[in-house]
């Protein structure tokens, strides 16, 4: 209540200025026109008449200004237009003043109006330019909406600083924009009842709702982007909830760096309501790893592999090689980083990690220092109907890998893991968890220093969750949920792959990496965001279906084994998970019983790898497992 109060007083002492500067600027007026000569202007009279009129010619003078919003107003975000505003504030005061004159019949210059309206014009715009720029003390004017709002969304600014003037600036100067901006929200009383660039600021976010009602607002456009966390989230889950469509701008550095134009409005993503502060980590910590070394990506073209191959980029390696099986992919990420990265010694090659003669040749002829292994089959579903093919690939395909590491001399592997290899209920995550006990049984053999890093899903990765919501809001629903309690952790892609890197800093062999994903999120929850983020309401614009859980899919994701436990390390966002360490006869044998089922059917496949690491997991959970999967 201090900033309101303050407000206050301010709007006063403002207005006292004003009172000042008319009655100076009706003295100034009758200098000019007697060419700043005392003695003919004291005989004239007229300098009695204006001491007369002083308090009836200010009131009309400061209604004047009220009028067209000099004291609702801050200067700070000003522009050429506000000053027609003021002239004509002034124009309409010097004819009220001498209006008022002629009422008490007193007589002044003819040409005291137009000389009185030119001195008043300068000395409120000079006040206002020097208060502008005093701390706390930012004033600003209002200008007219020229053109038609005929057609326009008729949008409300979540933010009345610095963001909220450029956008409305480019929305007024702009002849395409499609956006009316009838009102604005900010949570700072001082602002309440002022105009940024002639939008008032109507209230606090307590407003947002009634506002919405109130102005019919179609769009809502957060531009706050110092928010925390904390108000950001609370923020658009209110503006969430009015059904209006909601859309961010981008932030201003990144307008600063000129990464992106004011233009470029983007709808509000759902990572901005993960609940917590993105991650934000140092690379350069993974530095020595990568400047200067010949790092090898598999799986580079997929969503986490081109990701880590566009963060390896930016640490100077003295070669990239992308290894992929999809054309596509490769193609893609090739093609970004040419253009992206252009001193980049960049090599991109094809071929599948289940070849072990394509991947001892690659290893052989470019000698990597450093393996990111991200080649593998991920989609849980589809991976139950073919589990052979989930085993070549990413039990076998690791072992070609790993084992070509350890033979050729890489001095560093890293593992992309995943939650689900813990106590799995699916064939990706035996899989994934057999992986796992592939790469620590290589550490044991070879002068190779392997790594494993567990986190869970990615937001926005091919075949996740919120593309697939994303084309079906798009279609009109329904959007598919599995089921009301089903919970996922999740991380943004450079997220996770940036704290892949930190760990691999971490890294002397052996090590399974568990990384801090936050709270889990409920997929149900996260759907209904989807769709009212979207412009529409749950189960009423776009239906929800439940379909029941598929073959394989868990209710909670874990990230580690009960019998783990967790080993902190200097980066508070990864831990070490303990793991029991199988030999390299043991994994051996696992190999040679999987080989064995290859060819199999799908149950028999499934039931092989799932008792191979049933030793591993915990009893207890076993059970619970075993019922949810049924």
């Amino acid at each position: 209540m201090k900033n309101k109060g303050f407000n206050k007083w301010s709007k006063i002492l403002i207005i006292l200025l004003d009172v000042f500067l008319i009655n100076l600027s009706a003295f100034l007026a009758l200098l000019l026109r007697y060419e700043f000569n005392l003695d003919p202007l004291m005989e004239s009279g007229f300098l009695s008449v204006v001491v007369r009129l002083a308090i009836p010619g200010t009131l009309v003078c400061v209604l004047s200004l009220a009028l067209f919003h000099v004291y609702s107003n801050m200067w700070k975000y000003a522009s050429s237009r506000e000053l027609l505003n003021v002239a004509l504030a002034s124009l309409m005061g010097a004819g009220l003043f001498m209006l008022t004159a002629l009422m008490f019949q007193y007589h002044l210059p003819r040409s005291f109006p137009v000389l009185f309206a030119m001195v008043l014009f300068l000395l409120i715009c000079a006040s206002r330019f020097f208060m502008a720029f005093v701390p706390g003390r930012h004033l600003g004017l209002s200008y007219f909406r020229f053109g038609s709002n005929k057609g326009k969304k008729r949008t409300m600014l979540i933010g009345a600083g610095d963001g909220a003037a450029m956008l409305i600036k480019e929305f007024n100067s702009s002849g395409q924009s499609l956006n009316d901006v009838i009102c604005a929200i900010d949570d700072d009383v001082s602002k309440h009842g002022r105009r940024v660039r002639g939008v008032k600021v109507i209230g606090g976010r307590e407003h947002i709702c009634e506002a919405v009602e109130k102005y019919g607002i179609e769009e809502i456009i957060f531009c706050i982007p110092s928010a925390s966390v904390h108000d950001r989230n609370e923020l658009l889950s209110l503006c969430n909830s009015t059904g209006a469509k909601l859309k961010t701008m981008p932030s201003l550095a990144q307008l600063a760096n000129g990464e992106i134009s004011i233009n470029q409005i983007k709808d509000v993503s759902i990572e901005d309501l993960l609940g917590r502060t993105q991650v934000c980590t140092d690379n350069s910590a993974a530095a020595p790893k990568i400047s200067g070394k010949t790092v090898l990506v598999t799986g580079g073209g997929g969503s986490i592999g081109s990701e880590l191959c566009r963060q390896i980029a930016r640490l100077s390696p003295e070669r990239l090689i992308i290894f992929d099986i999809y054309e596509n992919n490769a193609y893609d990420i090739q093609q970004e980083l040419i253009r992206t990265c252009p001193e980049l010694n960049l090599t991109v090659l094809i071929g599948s990690v289940r070849d072990a003669e394509r991947v001892n040749y690659i290893f052989d002829k470019y000698r990597p220092d450093l393996v990111c292994h991200a080649a593998a089959h991920k989609h849980v579903p589809l991976m139950e109907d073919s589990p052979a093919e989930a085993i070549k690939n990413n039990v076998f395909g690791t072992y070609n890998v790993a084992k070509a590491a350890g033979e050729f001399g890489t001095k560093w592997f890293i593992l992309i893991s995943t939650d689900k290899a813990v106590n799995p209920t699916n064939v990706m995550g035996a899989t994934k968890r057999l992986c796992e006990m592939v790469v620590q049984s290589m550490n044991t053999i070879y002068g190779t220093e392997y790594m494993a890093v567990r986190f869970g899903n990615v937001l926005g990765s091919n075949g996740s969750v919120i593309p697939l919501f994303k084309k079906q809001i798009a279609s009109g629903g329904p959007v598919t949920v599995t089921d009301k309690r089903v919970t996922r952790f999740f991380m943004t892609i450079p997220e996770a792959v940036s704290l892949i890197l930190q760990a691999g800093a971490f890294a002397e062999g052996g090590e399974v990496f568990v990384l801090d994903m936050g709270q889990p999120v409920r997929i149900d929850d996260m759907a209904r965001k989807m769709i009212r983020l979207s412009g529409f309401e749950p189960d009423v614009d776009i239906k929800i279906e439940y379909t029941g859980l598929r073959p394989g899919e868990k209710l909670y994701e874990e990230l580690l084994l009960a019998t783990e436990g967790l080993q902190k390390t200097d980066n508070e966002l990864i831990y070490i998970g303990h793991q029991r360490m199988y030999s390299i006869e043991e994994i051996h044998q696992k190999l040679e019983l999987l080989k064995e089922v290859l060819r199999s059917e799908k149950e028999e496949v499934r039931q092989r790898v799932m008792n191979l690491i049933q030793e591993d997991a915990d009893p207890h959970y076993q059970v619970i497992a075993e019922e949810e999967y049924a």
